[in-house]
């Protein structure tokens, strides 16, 4: 059985973690396999965004016990290289050209709440419990320490990384960790028509502006309003933008 489910409804592809009986913890089989679907993924013309949820009952909770076992007894450079495989995921998530949504219900949890934070967006069931526990066990939450840090407030981003404590998905929605929180009921349709919001936009608009958004994270205030002038430029010379001026003209 296949860790990870590749699956296409229109222009949304699903990858679903798929280790329902381990609440689809991640090892490093699954995180290879999550890489190589994200870049199949970025290769794809024809995707307009890609959609990561769980099978089951959870979304992931993070680290499954062999790895915590591995890691326990791994040297520094060992777990430094493992660590680097799991930044290189969270990275490139960014990094490919088209939104990548999480879609979490159940439990988000350690590295699981980490690849959710990690998302673009994320989409979340009304029941859904995040956190950061890793402090309890002596761990800490750093790989994902540059995002979550990106999301909310630094106060809330020390007081969640150094309490361990779970919240509901309202709370996430409150704090900038979430987009949007929608019933238990309804989940599996609003997540498709959220992510096919997409379909209905120019898909060379969103990949400039993901970019552009992420890239002024490095830049100084004059830099990031330069980039932004290029940005615009690039723009105005795609395409979809010479074709939606001209049919805005044409009803004029």
């Amino acid at each position: 059985m296949s860790n990870l489910l590749i699956n296409d409804l229109g222009t949304v592809r699903t990858l679903t973690l798929n280790r329902p009986d381990k609440r689809n913890a991640l090892n490093s089989e699954l995180v290879a396999a999550l890489k190589d679907a994200l870049r199949d993924a970025d290769a794809d013309e024809s995707l307009r965004s890609v959609v990561i949820r769980g099978a089951g009952k959870d979304f992931c909770s993070g680290a499954d016990l062999e790895s915590l076992q591995t890691i326990s007894e791994s040297t520094y450079e060992e777990n430094l290289e493992d660590a680097r495989s799991l930044a290189e995921l969270f990275a490139l998530i960014r990094n490919i050209k088209i939104p990548v949504i999480a879609a979490v219900h159940g439990r988000a949890l350690a590295g699981g709440c980490g690849l959710a934070t990690a998302c673009d967006l994320v989409i979340a069931s009304e029941s859904a419990r995040f956190g950061y526990p890793e402090v309890k066990i002596g761990f800490v939450p750093a790989i994902v320490m540059a995002f979550l840090r990106r999301n909310v407030s630094e106060k809330r981003t020390f007081e969640i990384a150094t309490q361990g404590f779970e919240f509901t998905a309202a709370e996430a929605e409150r704090i900038g960790l979430v987009n949007h929180v929608v019933s238990d009921d309804t989940f599996e349709e609003e997540v498709i028509r959220y992510a096919a919001v997409y379909e209905r936009v120019s898909r060379s608009a969103v990949i400039i502006t993901k970019k552009l958004l992420y890239d002024t994270d490095s830049l100084g205030f004059a830099e990031a309003i330069e980039a932004g002038a290029k940005a615009n430029a690039e723009a105005r010379m795609s395409e979809d933008c010479k074709k939606g001026i001209a049919k805005f003209l044409d009803k004029k």
